[in-house]
């Protein structure tokens, strides 16, 4: 197990912080797509024997794949993504890790390389000793911004169970919410700003609407709540209209993310915001253009377990099973049939000016996800 050493992590994590892989949807210039950091991957992992391949998902836009193991049996996957967020407002050397005591710095230090240094650790600690099944590495882009490469690598890969190493503070994430984006575009009349008596303003009309999306929000959504990630919420996040002070506004248009629970079902969801909507304007034209479902994991399932299990061995007391507001790549696993939980290092930072990573709980989620992946393929492969 001499690549779980913890200079050896410290090292692979640093280079792959040297490496920009900025999401391409985020921000615009030479440094942004992931494949830079996908061919050294790849690379990375194929100088230690791995068999490691390229897929690409759109141009430009790689996966990685890798796998050990003989393939009788269980299959587990290991997954992580390449991509990171702009660099745009950090007050740090973005490419440049640097040490102090025991927080490594740079962009995606936290967000997500010291997972993927975890996972890239495990996979060559496992091929040094006798794989019992199948071990597989989802290694995927552009978790960002709309996650094609989870989903590309669904369509291709089957496991039978996943663990994924977003951080997590060596916690592990069972839950978190999913997320549903609406456009709402009202109708006025265009007119001169002296024609009240045949101009309509559409950001009137959307007025009403904007006042019965807030009542919903605050006396209804955030009295839903579930233990694990908290209430329900929907907010308003852009809003355009008018061409002009003395025109009447012949267009109004809203985009709204409604943040949903593990139990609620989206039909029911897009029923119950349309009503409020109809309500208010029953002209209103409404496009539900995009959505992510909750994730929820049976904490019974035995990839929770055997992760339960590698942590009370490798930590000396139990996990804490916790949910998230946020969305991860884990619903895309977990809806595709395939039982997931996340659990990486500790960090601070993610998306901001200054990212760090624990190098410590980098080492820690390796060695746990070394022992729990070990007994997870041979428990199901006897």
């Amino acid at each position: 197990m001499s690549s779980l050493e913890k200079s050896k992590i410290e090292k692979l994590l640093c280079q792959l912080i040297r490496i920009p892989s900025i999401n391409p949807n985020l921000s615009v210039g030479k440094e942004t797509n992931e494949m830079a950091l996908a061919i050294f991957v790849r690379d990375w992992l194929t100088d230690h024997k791995i068999n490691a391949h390229i897929e690409e998902v759109q141009s430009g836009r790689p996966n990685v794949y890798a796998e050990i193991g003989k393939g009788n049996g269980a299959t587990l996957c290991l997954c992580a993504h390449l991509d990171t967020v702009g660099i745009e407002e950090m007050t740090i050397s973005p490419f440049e890790p640097t040490i102090e005591g025991n927080r490594v710095y740079g962009r995606g230090s936290c967000d997500m390389k010291g997972g993927l240094a975890a996972v890239l650790s495990t996979v060559v600690a496992l091929a040094e000793k006798e794989v019992h099944g199948k071990l597989i590495l989802a290694l995927v882009c552009d978790e960002e911004y709309a996650s094609i490469g989870a989903d590309d690598f669904v369509k291709r890969h089957r496991a039978d169970a996943c663990i994924l190493t977003e951080p997590s503070s060596l916690n592990m994430v069972i839950a978190h919410k999913g997320f549903l984006w609406g456009k709402v575009e009202v109708l006025g009349r265009s007119a001169h700003g002296s024609r009240w008596d045949i101009g309509e303003s559409a950001i009137s009309k959307m007025g009403s609407i904007l006042v019965g999306l807030d009542d919903l929000e605050n006396n209804v959504l955030r009295k839903r709540t579930e233990e694990l990630v908290g209430p329900a919420s929907m907010h308003v996040s852009l809003i355009s209209g008018g061409t002009g002070i003395s025109t009447y506004a012949s267009t109004c248009t809203i985009h709204l993310e409604r943040r949903t629970l593990p139990s609620e079902n989206r039909a029911e969801v897009q029923l119950e915001i349309e009503k409020v909507i109809r309500k208010a304007c029953p002209e209103a034209d409404i496009d539900w253009y995009f959505y992510r479902p909750p994730f929820y994991c049976d904490p019974n399932e035995k990839i929770a377990q055997h992760v339960k299990q590698a942590f009370q061995t490798i930590v000396g007391h139990e996990v804490k099973l916790v949910g998230w507001g946020v969305w991860t790549d884990a619903a895309i696993f977990q809806q595709a049939g395939i039982p997931t939980v996340n659990l990486g290092p500790l960090g601070f930072g993610l998306h901001e000016p200054i990212e760090w990573v624990d190098l410590d709980s980098v080492v820690q989620t390796a060695t746990i996800l070394f022992h729990a992946a070990n007994s997870f393929l041979l428990s199901n492969n006897a």
